[in-house]
């Protein structure tokens, strides 16, 4: 599985490509917590919305840690993408390392 760290994911959405996508598979009640602007797919509704994602865009997946955006990559790859990369450190890595102003549940 490939990784992204915080700030290579930072740089990725400053100079946004319109073939890539952020998408955060944490809860809504952690999502509604803080967000850094990432397309809100629970891991839980990922299976169901997998159909609406281009497969040849490119995909940076967060959670709060790593571990369920690991086992969305997985999911991914396992459905075809190719260009699927897990945040390294998530959500908490982001607030550490980028934005200490944000909350993490």
């Amino acid at each position: 599985m490939k990784e992204i760290t915080v700030q290579q994911l930072k740089e990725k959405l400053i100079h946004k490509s319109e073939n890539f996508m952020l998408i955060d598979v944490r809860e809504d009640f952690e999502y509604a917590i803080s967000n850094n602007g990432g397309e809100h797919i629970p891991l839980s509704n990922l299976q169901r919305r997998v159909h609406t994602l281009n497969q040849d865009a490119e995909y940076a997946i967060i959670c709060r840690a790593g571990g369920r955006s690991a086992n969305a990559c997985v999911f991914l790859e396992q459905e075809g993408f190719e260009n699927v990369y897990n945040v390294k450190g998530g959500m908490k890595a982001w607030a550490a390392e980028i934005d200490p102003s944000i909350t993490v549940a």
